[in-house]
């Protein structure tokens, strides 16, 4: 139970996908303009992952070596028509926002990655642990991300109003840069920044050590 636990909760902050892994990041820094893009988008790729997570593991000892990754890239594409299909039958107009990113979840590295190096190593509990950990780590970013974006840059939260803004009388100004792309590289990095200046063990040794040079020298 422990091990259960500690696969489902590590990739919240110890071992987030993308603040410390960095992966994923394209969609990350692509749909967090609002909290409904983010969170749809969250909610899609945990899917994905739990699901290819889950059918992977099942039939890991029947999977050639030679062709694993044939087999993971189709049970994922597979998985992510279905999801794409659901949107544009259910939430067009969110799919229509999503644009291309839904698809894309088939060459994010985050689902294939670990598909290839847990699902296919380890039975289904576990993998299902650490699928759904992963994504929990992957959508907590989307969801900071996105609710400052939203928030800066329009002053709402899910396109209602939280602040009152200049154009409706009241005294917020939104940031226009918030909703360009720029401004998800500011906050992402300031996100990565605060969790290894926390985190110091997620902080990476320096490749040049002043030390080193002066003895050079």
């Amino acid at each position: 139970m422990a091990t259960f636990l500690d696969r489902l909760t590590r990739p919240l902050i110890d071992e987030n996908p993308v603040t410390l892994q960095i992966l994923g990041i394209c969609s990350a820094l692509a749909v967090t303009t609002t909290l409904a893009t983010a969170l749809t988008m969250a909610a899609a790729l945990t899917v994905v992952l739990c699901l290819s997570g889950l059918f992977i593991s099942l039939i890991r000892r029947h999977i050639p070596h030679s062709v694993r990754l044939i087999v993971q890239i189709t049970i994922i594409a597979s998985l992510v028509i279905v999801i794409d299909g659901l949107l544009r039958a259910y939430a067009f107009e969110m799919s229509r926002r999503l644009s291309v990113f839904v698809g894309l979840i088939v060459t994010n590295c985050l689902v294939l990655g670990r598909a290839e190096s847990f699902a296919m190593k380890n039975p289904v509990l576990p993998t299902l642990a650490d699928a759904f950990g992963n994504g929990l780590g992957y959508s907590l970013v989307l969801i900071v991300v996105g609710t400052l974006r939203e928030l800066l840059g329009a002053g709402t939260l899910l396109g209602r109003p939280v602040v009152a803004t200049v154009a409706e009388g009241g005294w917020f100004e939104p940031l226009a840069l918030m909703q360009r792309a720029p401004a998800a590289f500011f906050i992402l990095g300031l996100l990565v920044w605060a969790i290894r200046a926390l985190r110091r063990s997620q902080a990476e040794a320096p490749d040049y050590r002043l030390e080193a040079a002066e003895e050079e020298r």
